[in-house]
């Protein structure tokens, strides 16, 4: 046990805070939507942090550490690839403001209004198992995480009976989540992963600071150069042997940015808990900032831990470390598990505390935001359309609840028996593609078409399940399974070899961008195939007659080119100072990729590239620069964070929710 007596007032203290918080809020989640969507009462700061925060899990992060050790800076070069649609997203509240004038609860939802009840039921259970698969990993992952950077033993003696450590913290920690659940549905976990992302945030800029002062850039740029060719943390042009995460993992996850936006129901309670469409767009908007500076400490840790590792001046500091990482029984268990040993050994008392605290509320906030969506996902989607009458308000809640409950303990089951056979990567994003490929598809069609279709929807989620599931086998499957298939009896030696082939050539991300374009091909060609078909948008979204007090909505059409570009009249004072701001930063930076490359590419041919010293001064100058804006963005968004959740606690004391809110179309 690595923690001291500050550590542990520290993250005690943290943890009761986020129970009396959460706790808080059980007396405003007695309706459906309360508890589903928070009431529809969240402001953009406070948006933007909670949902940060419910995507910055710890599995979230143990990605973005393996991530960062094996490529370091580059990722932020290619990863420049993401400027246009972060622009666009940005811009023009792409996917999340039509939502969220649609007033759906959940994703299914929105396609039994724009589709049909069947394709509702069967989007629902497909959006379910999808993100069950993906979710069940997390517990597992998590818990060796602080059983690693703690230095917990495998197991103790309780009662005379030995007991494994790792379902233990398991149980704990997923037990903790479903109270924060169950206290106050999406309210708590609204409120609680604002709480959570303020601490993390900061905790995350203080850790930064600590790397930089504590690992002289020297030290850090002499073991980045201790790469091999073809595997460079400082030139983006230096990956030619670089396998998982290399240009077409940033190229697809370009796309994926833009085609699965809102798709992922992981979060799907932030998708309605808006105050309002603008809201709703503003946080979409400001979301941004935190792939430009909350993300900095997922290079900087594990550069800091590959410096401890490797350079000369830590060996003996870091000989007992290298043992416990060669100890794990995989490569990729021993990629997971590198940071969190490393930061167990590295951080001082107190420091240590924070990390603790911070990553533990990172792990509650994805737990608890998984949770809800997926078990009111199953209820809403998969349950409740078979009924013929609708339920009780407090029936509906008691099996909200029961279904949170059961997929906390298919997480649990799950992850006691795997064990990573790829990169947390790549296994999300294949889980994630069986219901995002045709998801994505049926959502833009449905959301800016008039004539995409009902069977085009359909012949979409086909075709994504029809691609992602067989990959998600062939990846994943035991060694000891293709050994058997290969073996003489029984013989099915080309299949053997079929696997082999495409788990040594083909990643998840690979796979999941195939089922993304297939499913965007049949969606089209299905609902063009019957004749064009005009369905009526404006009711659907609420426009025109339809139009909802309270809604800030526009129905005049765009005039100006800023208007129609996004900018338009609910855009005024600070609002518009906001979007500017925010939208220079990806424009410039994308510019900068778009000239530097070509020029890059053309020096590299004319035999005089440029030097890995000159990117390591770069990314020197450009560390200092997003740390200085890190702050910043910190005090802005925990300042406006406050005014929201101020305003929240004033509005829920009297607002008076609807009985008949509860999900249900028509």
């Amino acid at each position: 046990m690595r923690l001291a007596a500050i550590d542990w007032t520290i993250v005690a203290s943290f943890m009761t805070a986020l129970a009396w918080s959460a706790w808080g809020m059980r007396r405003h989640a007695t309706s459906v939507s309360g508890f589903l969507s928070a009431n529809r009462l969240a402001g953009r700061y406070l948006l933007t942090v909670s949902y940060n925060m419910a995507q910055v899990g710890v599995i979230t992060l143990v990605w973005y550490f393996q991530l960062g050790y094996d490529v370091g800076f580059t990722q932020y070069w290619w990863g420049y690839l993401e400027g246009p649609a972060l622009i666009l997203l940005a811009a023009t509240g792409w996917v999340i403001y039509r939502f969220r004038e649609t007033r759906a609860m959940t994703l299914a939802q929105f396609f039994e209004m724009r589709y049909s009840r069947r394709l509702r039921i069967f989007g629902g259970l497909v959006a379910f198992v999808s993100g069950i698969l993906n979710y069940a990993i997390f517990p597992g992952v998590t818990a060796r995480f602080f059983i690693a950077m703690l230095g917990l033993p495998d197991g103790f003696e309780l009662w005379g009976t030995h007991v494994e450590t790792f379902p233990v913290v398991m149980a704990a920690l997923l037990s903790f989540a479903v109270f924060m659940v169950f206290a106050g549905g999406m309210l708590a976990v609204l409120v609680t992963d604002f709480f959570q992302g303020v601490f993390c945030f900061c905790t995350f800029v203080t850790v930064c600071w600590w790397v930089m002062l504590r690992f002289p850039w020297l030290q850090l740029e002499e073991t980045m150069l201790m790469l091999p060719a073809g595997k460079s943390m400082l030139n983006p042009l230096g990956l030619s042997d670089e396998r998982n995460f290399n240009v077409v993992y940033w190229l697809i996850s370009a796309f994926t940015l833009f085609y699965a936006c809102r798709a992922w129901q992981g979060d799907q309670g932030y998708n309605s808990a808006a105050r309002d469409a603008h809201e709703a767009r503003m946080g979409q908007l400001l979301n941004g900032w935190r792939y430009r500076t909350l993300m900095l400490v997922t290079v900087l840790v594990p550069l800091a831990v590959r410096a401890f590792l490797t350079h000369p001046e830590h060996a003996a500091a870091s000989a007992g470390l290298q043992e416990m990482i060669a100890a794990q029984p995989t490569e990729a268990l021993q990629a997971e598990m590198r940071v969190p040993l490393a930061l167990g050994v590295m951080l001082p008392a107190g420091m240590l505390g924070l990390v603790v605290a911070a990553m533990l509320g990172a792990a509650v906030s994805t737990d608890e935001a998984y949770l809800h969506s997926w078990g009111s996902i199953f209820v809403q989607d998969v349950v409740l359309p078979f009924r013929k009458r609708p339920m009780a308000p407090r029936s509906q809640l008691v099996l909200l609840k029961l279904a949170v409950l059961g997929v906390a303990v298919f997480a649990f089951l799950f992850s006691l028996r795997w064990q990573p056979g790829e990169y947390i990567a790549m296994y999300g994003a294949l889980t994630g593609s069986i219901f995002v490929a045709g998801g994505g598809a049926a959502i833009i069609g449905g959301l800016y078409t008039r004539w995409g279709t009902t069977s085009g929807a359909w012949s979409a989620m086909l075709a994504g399940i029809g691609i992602s599931v067989p990959g998600l086998v062939v990846l994943n499957a035991p060694a000891s399974w293709v050994e058997a298939m290969a073996a003489p009896e029984p013989a099915l030696p080309a299949l053997a070899a079929g696997f082999n082939w495409v788990r040594a050539n083909v990643t998840g991300m690979e796979l999941s961008f195939v089922a993304m374009m297939a499913s965007c091909a049949a969606y089209v060609v299905a609902s063009l195939a019957g004749g064009v078909r005009r369905f009526e948008l404006d009711r659907m979204l609420h426009r025109g007659r339809w139009r909802v007090e309270g809604d800030a909505a526009l129905d005049e059409a765009p005039r100006t080119f800023l208007e129609k570009i996004g900018f338009d009249r609910q855009y005024r004072g600070w609002d518009r100072s906001v979007a500017v701001i925010t939208l220079a930063w990806p424009l410039a930076f994308t510019v900068l990729f778009l000239l530097a490359t070509p020029w890059l590419l053309w020096r590299r041919a004319a035999g005089d590239p440029v030097s890995d010293q000159a990117w390591s001064a770069w990314w020197h100058g450009w560390t200092w620069f997003i740390l200085a804006a890190s702050t910043v963005v910190m005090v802005w968004f925990s300042i406006g964070g406050i005014r929201d959740y101020v305003r929240l606690r004033r509005d829920l004391r009297t607002y008076r929710p609807d009985d008949a809110d509860d999900g249900r179309v028509g």
